[in-house]
């Protein structure tokens, strides 16, 4: 099976030697955003800032990808501090309808940029 890459200007570029996605089939791997801001790479300031830029980072690359973020099928959400879980659930609720995807969220030391929060997606179109 063929693969192709998804790549979008409305989702900060790669800064490594990664892609936005990488389409397999009807199987998009999306790669981890954090809260940068895609015009200028800055970071949002701020815990709930930052979140709400990952789902919409997130969003963009999977709109890219012919599908949306309804599509998910697995989430990872890493955190540099685990008391802020309540607050991604509240922000998750705005871009995710049941049947919600399934996810882990993992507490970390530290993320690129000094990001407080990052989250990666697969999705399964169609």
């Amino acid at each position: 099976m063929s693969r192709s890459i998804v790549s979008t200007p409305n989702a900060p570029a790669a800064i490594g030697t990664y892609s936005q996605a990488v389409r397999t089939g009807n199987t998009v791997y999306c790669s981890g955003q954090i809260g940068l801001d895609p015009a200028t790479m800055q970071m949002a300031e701020g815990f709930e800032a930052q979140t709400v830029r990952v789902f919409e980072n997130l969003k963009a690359v999977a709109d890219a990808a012919g599908g949306s973020l309804a599509d998910a099928t697995r989430l990872t959400i890493y955190l540099t501090d685990l008391a802020n879980f309540a607050k991604v659930n509240e922000v998750m609720a705005r871009y995710f309808a049941e049947p919600y995807p399934a996810r882990a969220a993992v507490g970390v030391k530290e993320l690129p940029k000094g990001a407080l929060v990052e989250a990666d997606a697969i999705l399964v179109l169609g």
